[in-house]
C-alpha cells in the first residue's frame, strides 16, 4: 500500500471519528446514520485497493468536513445558549437562597403558631383570674403581639375594612369589660369550661390592622383576638365567606416555590437547546444521507459540489 493512500486513509479515520463524537453529542438520527455511512464509505475503499483513493479524499472535503465545520457552529452556539440559561438558573437560586435567609418560613411560622397558642391561653386564663379577683393587674404574656407583626405581612390573610368591621362588632352589655381588656362573656365561659385548650387557627389583615383567629381544641367553635383594642371575640366564620382561606404559602414562599419551577424548565429547556439542531439543517442532512447512500454514489461523487457548496452557505445563515 503506498504512503499516500496509507495517509488518506489515516486523515479519512480522523474525520470519521470527528463526525461520531458530534452524533454522540447531538443524538439526532440523521446525523448517526451520516456517521455510519461514511464509516462505511471508509472501509468500503480500505478493503479494495483498486478504488481511487482520491475519490475518499475528495468526499471528505467537499462533504464531511463542511458537516464537521456546521455541526460545530451549531454546538457552538448552543453551548452559549444553554450558558445563558444556567446564568439565569444561578440568579435565581441565590435569589432563592437571599430570600430563604432573610423571611420567616412557613416552617417557623407552624412552630411559632403553638407558641402563640400557648401566650394567648396564659393571658386568657390570666385575664379570668383579673376579671375574678377584680384586679387592675395587666393579663397579657410577654411579647404577645410579636407573632403578628412577625408573620402578617407574609401569611395572614386579606379582609375587606367592611369584612374587618362585621367581625369586631359587639354589644357591650354581653362584654366583660375591664382596663386592659374585653372580652364576651359566653366565651369567657366556654374557655373556663374547656379549661382555655385553644389553638392558633389563621390570621386575617385588613390594611394595618389584624386579627388573630383561634379554635377551641375539642370543639368546632371560634374565636379572635384583634390586638389594637385587646378585644376577645366569638368568630362566626360565616363571615368569613369569599375569603381565600386555602393557600398557606407566604408570599415569599411563594415566590421560591416559582423560582424553583422556573428552574426546572429551565433545566429541561437548557437539555434540549444544548443538542438543538434547526429544522433547515436537519432536512437538508437528510438529504445528504439519501445522496451519500445511493448505491452509485461513486460515480457521481463530482456532483456532491452542489451539496458542499448549501452546507458552506448554511455556515454562512443566522439560523443559529
Amino acid at each position: 500500500m503506498d504512503e499516500r493512500r496509507i495517509n488518506i486513509l489515516k486523515e479519512s479515520e480522523t474525520e470519521i471519528n470527528r463526525l461520531q463524537l458530534l452524533s454522540s453529542f447531538f443524538q439526532e438520527e440523521t446525523v448517526y446514520k451520516i456517521y455510519l455511512r461514511s464509516r462505511v464509505i471508509h472501509q468500503l475503499f480500505a478493503n479494495n485497493e483498486e478504488l481511487d483513493i482520491d475519490k475518499l479524499e475528495l468526499f471528505h472535503i467537499q462533504f464531511t468536513a463542511s458537516l464537521i465545520e456546521l455541526l460545530r457552529k451549531i454546538k457552538k452556539s448552543n453551548e452559549k445558549n444553554v450558558t445563558l440559561i444556567y446564568d439565569e438558573i444561578e440568579l435565581n437560586k441565590e435569589l432563592m437562597d437571599k430570600i430563604g435567609s432573610s423571611v420567616y418560613t412557613e416552617k417557623s411560622f407552624n412552630l411559632d403558631k403553638q407558641k402563640q397558642s400557648l401566650k394567648i391561653n396564659l393571658s386568657l386564663r390570666k385575664l379570668f383570674e383579673v376579671l375574678s379577683d377584680h384586679t387592675e393587674e395587666f393579663p397579657f404574656a410577654k411579647n404577645i403581639n410579636t407573632f403578628s407583626s412577625r408573620y402578617a405581612k407574609d401569611f395572614y390573610y386579606d379582609i375587606s375594612t367592611a369584612q374587618l368591621g362585621t367581625l369586631i362588632d359587639f354589644n357591650a352589655d354581653k362584654m366583660y369589660i375591664d382596663v386592659h381588656a374585653s372580652i364576651e362573656r359566653k366565651l369567657m365561659g366556654l374557655l373556663c369550661k374547656e379549661d382555655f385548650r385553644t389553638e392558633f387557627f389563621y390570621g386575617l389583615k385588613s390594611g394595618q390592622l389584624i386579627v388573630e383567629v383561634y379554635k377551641f381544641i375539642d370543639l368546632d367553635r371560634y374565636f379572635l383576638f384583634f390586638p389594637s383594642r385587646n378585644l376577645f371575640l366569638f368568630c362566626d366564620m360565616n363571615k368569613l365567606n369569599g375569603v381565600e382561606l386555602d393557600n398557606h404559602l407566604s408570599e415569599k414562599d411563594r415566590l421560591i416555590q416559582e423560582l424553583a419551577y422556573k428552574n426546572d424548565k429551565l433545566e429541561s429547556s437548557a437539555a434540549t437547546a444544548k443538542t438543538y439542531i434547526p429544522t433547515e439543517i436537519v432536512k437538508l442532512l437528510e438529504e445528504n444521507y439519501i445522496k451519500i447512500s445511493d448505491i452509485n454514489f461513486l460515480d457521481h461523487l463530482n456532483n456532491f459540489d452542489v451539496q458542499a457548496n448549501i452546507l458552506k452557505t448554511m455556515l454562512k445563515t443566522d439560523l443559529f
